[in-house]
């Protein structure tokens, strides 16, 4: 098969395929084990899913409902664009007997509209407006999968992971918001064996580009110095660029920066204290200063207090790295994560928030399994003694460089067995990763 990403190669005969993928699911929830001819997209995702605890035999569950549902809906950013939707697939998906689906980012059906009797059929399986579809609720499927690696999928009858939409085919792809190129959700087609077909692949994938344009047109992008933006990854001190001014914060400053750019709903001042402060002893008083030499230094205009907020929102680095993840972008996440968050802050949210993002980041390598990711992770400062990764490393990149300097951190494992290994996460380290 000449790409990976499309289900069927041309020529091959839909029933004998299925009857092989039941044969392969029924290995790999029985043994653990993906035999040939499974897609690697798939049975990475089968891994996936069976990780986060789905059954072969589960169901998707309804999340919203009535007027949940008519409100959320009515606020999503795809909204927008479900005219344009239902203008590009909507006769394609009544005249085929398919359905034409929308979800959000986490995988939550927004819309599913098309053939009145497919409709019926689907409603049998949960596939609903409401339903959870994301992979960590029923498996492998087009759209729950297509977030969850942020690039167009087809799965077709019994690569689906749970059995009872085994009967089904789908494509989807997901559509970005063109200013931040967060994932916004997916656009998906649904029905029957004859969308195993590459051109079902290249229309929603076509659709999703076409529903992105449209939010640019509707929605014009900001200009840079519109947006202020907070640098705190793999430094000390942040820098705020505002205006185009780039300003050069303490590291106290950067902690308030931080967390107020977190929360933009603000933090009272208790909350601030607690959030910076181990020592109970630090007063009220001693924050108030922080916070008034801050303000003078950006401007009552930009910071503002009852609560402590930021007036207008701020982007930064660390929340481009957490909405990558949270789609399931691991490269693009990894290539934004330039160190640990403030590493030489002990203020107690930013340790934990430190570690945090590390470890989710770290987790998502090992599971990626991308030689070239968890080389750059390994070499890094952060990562040297990073044991569990140089083991994923030698694991799919076993060269004698690689193998020689896991077997020297193994050798220093065994030589400092008396002492308790450092953790972070729940992941072991020789020690503590340089910070």
């Amino acid at each position: 098969m000449t790409d990976p990403w499309v289900a069927l190669e041309p020529g091959a005969d839909p029933a004998e395929r299925v009857r092989v993928l039941r044969r392969a699911h029924e290995t790999f929830t029985t043994a653990g084990t993906v035999p040939r001819p499974v897609r690697s997209v798939v049975a990475e995702s089968w891994r996936r899913s069976a990780r986060a605890g789905v059954g072969p035999d589960g169901t998707a569950s309804v999340e919203l409902s009535d007027g949940d549902l008519g409100a959320y809906r009515a606020e999503h950013p795809l909204a927008r664009v479900m005219p344009l939707f239902r203008e590009l697939m909507g006769t394609f998906a009544a005249d085929g007997e398919h359905l034409l689906a929308v979800c959000d980012a986490h995988g939550r059906l927004l819309w599913v509209e098309g053939h009145r009797a497919t409709r019926r059929r689907a409603d049998g399986m949960n596939f609903v407006p409401g339903a959870r579809w994301s992979e960590t609720a029923v498996g492998t499927n087009a759209p729950g999968t297509a977030v969850a690696v942020d690039r167009p999928v087809q799965v077709f009858a019994a690569e689906h992971f749970i059995r009872r939409v085994q009967p089904w085919t789908c494509a989807a792809a997901p559509v970005h918001d063109p200013r931040t190129g967060r994932v916004l959700g997916a656009v998906d087609i649904t029905g029957g064996d004859g969308l195993a077909h590459p051109h079902s692949l290249g229309f929603v994938q076509a659709v999703a580009r076409a529903a992105e344009a449209q939010l640019a047109l509707l929605t014009p992008p900001l200009s840079t110095a519109d947006i202020p933006m907070l640098g705190a990854l793999g430094r000390d001190e942040a820098e705020l660029v505002l205006d185009g001014r780039r300003t050069r914060l303490s590291r106290r400053h950067s902690e308030i920066a931080v967390l107020l750019a977190r929360h933009p709903e603000g933090l009272s001042g208790d909350e601030l204290l607690c959030a910076l402060y181990a020592d109970e002893s630090v007063t009220p008083v001693t924050l108030r200063a922080e916070l008034a030499r801050l303000r003078r230094l950006l401007g009552p205009e930009l910071l503002a207090s009852r609560p402590y907020r930021f007036t207008t929102a701020v982007e930064s680095d660390v929340t481009v790295v957490e909405r990558r993840l949270e789609a399931g972008a691991v490269t693009a996440a990894a290539e934004a994560y330039c160190g640990p968050l403030l590493p030489g802050s002990q203020a107690p949210a930013i340790v934990r928030l430190r570690e945090r993002m590390s470890d989710g980041l770290r987790r998502a390598l090992i599971a990626h399994r991308d030689p070239d990711l968890l080389a750059d992770w390994a070499h890094a400062p952060w990562g040297e003694e990073d044991l569990v990764v140089w083991r994923a490393l030698a694991g799919v990149r076993p060269t004698a460089t690689v193998r020689a300097r896991l077997a020297a951190l193994e050798a220093e494992l065994t030589a400092s067995a008396g002492a308790a290994p450092g953790r972070t996460g729940g992941a072991t380290y020789l020690q503590r990763p340089p910070t």
